[in-house]
């Protein structure tokens, strides 16, 4: 059973930045491309930005991209979003999920994440003044 806990939520200003983790167990790390999703009150679940094994590949939502950053490191079995320039309507729920190994995990021509199988419980960010 793959267990993923995100952490690093929190308050803060327009402008500013957090860093967001997402400790993973349960299966080879290094195996499985892994996904940041956010959820905003009223709205639909949204990818954000995705990871491949390695960390050699990435990709990102129009929405954030210059933004944030997304990366991982295989020896902590941890994932990372680093966000910057923080804007109100990046508060949301954020969830980190993971991909099943082996699998395609995401279509270059749809821009939409493939195959996630686990995801944490989500910590809340929120951008106010």
């Amino acid at each position: 059973q793959v267990q993923l806990v995100e952490s690093g939520g929190g308050s803060v200003q327009p402008g500013g930045s957090l860093r967001l983790s997402c400790a993973a167990s349960g299966r080879t790390f290094s195996s499985a491309a892994m996904h940041w999703f956010r959820q905003a009150p009223g709205k639909e679940r949204e990818f954000v930005s995705g990871i491949s094994g390695s960390g050699g590949t990435t990709y990102y939502s129009d929405s954030v991209k210059g933004r944030f950053t997304i990366s991982r490191d295989n020896a902590k079995n941890t994932v990372y979003l680093q966000m910057n320039s923080l804007k109100p309507e990046d508060t949301a729920v954020y969830y980190c999920a993971s991909t099943r190994p082996g699998k395609t995990w995401y279509d270059l021509n749809s821009q939409r994440p493939l195959n996630v199988d686990y995801w944490g419980q989500g910590t809340q960010v929120t951008v106010s003044s």
